[in-house]
């Protein structure tokens, strides 16, 4: 399965051209897990949709403007967070490619570092010319003196959402020593993992001791991400999935609405005492549990559903631009705004009956401009040959710890004062918009470095 896996993913390169229903389907090896696929395009559609429907840009009198969650309004909707914050199934769906990944990799006698730079690839190409772009603009708004409340909040918030490629970064180095623990301990390490999970929790809430939160950015992705491997195994089938969705809700339950010790929204509000997914708290875990029991209780019909060719088709071309459309999804939004601002159209208030109405055209406008976004920047997300095997581990370790670093630095500080702005986040060192910047592309000079090395001594070694 595993090297079917990989030979399937060459169907959404942006370079082949159209192709009939057929050849694709064709294409596709009969072990494929395509139902891993769509989850991967459900998850960061639905992201991209919740975004969409749940910020709102307000202008004020003094020309700038405010930026809100419609869901701190729309109390009663809050809950459906717990089926809509899907960011966990993104990190489950990487430990089942990981998973994969690192099975074929071996196959094919490669190591750490060539797993590394594949996955980091695909995420970092894309990512850097996103940054670049965002920089030229901040630095504009920044020389001009063009700083108020509207620039500041535009390239600030456009680059939020890069703490999921940060954490996604930091996963795909850990993948590999984490897989081999999964090899010799199967399930426990998943366990253990939540159990620390707790532990933090308990401290930070219990002893105030709040410098102990940050661990459960890796301890419960982590986790999410193990059950993954579990799934790549074919170790989580129907009654597993049953029992994570009913012990998985019904603990998300306990946790927030019966005895309120957790907010109920899975996504962070302004009004709450804090966010629960930054950093991630134990409600976010047993959210996770509940979406994973009910994406594997609904696989089986689903599945038969992308066996159509057409139904395979979109999935496959989605997947070809899945990063591309997270990056920009938020600069169609500011788009939107921006027009709207600009010629002072009166925007309807939350929750009344003309914004209900206006939630299906507002999402087709905003598609149409993220598809016009998507079309220009595509190429970017295209896969890069085949690299040479080989190399040591230790620089690509060094440049995806570094690119991970800088990704963090830079969706905590945004871009807004980039120039002078101060170090406001310390991981390992103290870390800015500016100096995350430098980060991001060292540590992406570092890969593509060990990656030539690899190539020339591959090349000695035939000659």
């Amino acid at each position: 399965m595993s090297s079917d896996h990989n030979m399937q993913l060459n169907l959404g390169d942006p370079t082949v051209k159209a192709a009939s229903l057929q050849e694709i389907s064709d294409a596709t090896p009969p072990g494929r897990d395509r139902y891993i696929d769509l989850l991967r395009v459900v998850a960061i559609g639905s992201v991209v949709a919740g975004h969409w429907l749940m910020a709102v840009v307000q202008p004020t009198d003094d020309g700038g403007a405010t930026t809100t969650n419609a869901l701190e309004q729309l109390k009663g909707a809050q809950v459906l967070t717990w089926l809509l914050q899907v960011m966990p199934l993104f990190f489950f769906v990487g430990g089942f490619v990981h998973a994969t990944g690192v099975r074929s990799l071996r196959i094919r006698g490669g190591g750490y570092g060539d797993f590394v730079r594949a996955r980091a690839n695909r995420l970092l190409r894309p990512t850097l010319l996103f940054l670049l772009i965002w920089l030229a603009i901040a630095v504009v708004f920044q020389l001009s003196g063009r700083q108020g409340q509207l620039e500041a909040l535009v390239t600030d918030t456009a680059v939020q959402p890069l703490w999921f490629i940060g954490v996604y970064l930091a996963l795909i180095a850990l993948a590999p020593p984490m897989f081999v623990l999964h090899e010799h301990w199967g399930s426990a390490v998943s366990l253990a993992l939540i159990i620390a999970a707790v532990v933090v929790d308990v401290s930070r809430f219990q002893f105030d001791l709040a410098a102990l939160a940050p661990l459960n950015v890796i301890f419960i992705w982590l986790a999410v991400h193990q059950l993954g491997f579990s799934y790549a195994d074919g170790a989580l089938g129907r009654r597993v999935g049953a029992i994570f969705a009913v012990g998985g809700l019904a603990a998300l339950t306990v946790l927030t609405v019966v005895s309120g010790w957790y907010p109920i929204s899975m996504v962070g509000l302004p009004g709450d005492r804090f966010s629960n997914m930054n950093p991630p708290t134990l409600a976010i875990l047993v959210q996770a549990l509940w979406l994973i029991g009910l994406a594997l209780l609904v696989k089986a019909p689903v599945s038969r559903w992308l066996s159509r060719p057409k139904v395979w088709r979109y999935v496959v071309g989605a997947n070809a631009v899945v990063m591309t459309t997270f990056l920009w999804h938020l600069s169609a939004l500011f788009i939107a705004y921006l027009v709207l601002i600009g010629f002072n159209i009166s925007l309807p208030a939350v929750g009344s009956a003309i914004w209900w109405a206006s939630r299906l055209p507002w999402l087709m406008l905003l598609a149409a401009l993220c598809v016009a976004l998507v079309g220009v920047f595509r190429a970017a997300e295209r896969p890069s040959p085949g690299a040479a095997h080989g190399g040591g581990a230790l620089l690509p370790a060094i440049g995806i710890t570094v690119a991970a670093i800088g990704v963090l630095g830079v969706a905590f500080n945004g871009l807004n004062n980039v120039l002078n702005a101060e170090a406001e986040l310390r991981i390992l060192v103290p870390v800015s918009a500016a100096s995350g910047l430098v980060f991001v592309a060292v540590g992406w000079l570092l890969l593509r470095y060990s990656g030539r090395r690899a190539a020339a001594s591959q090349l000695s070694v035939n000659c």
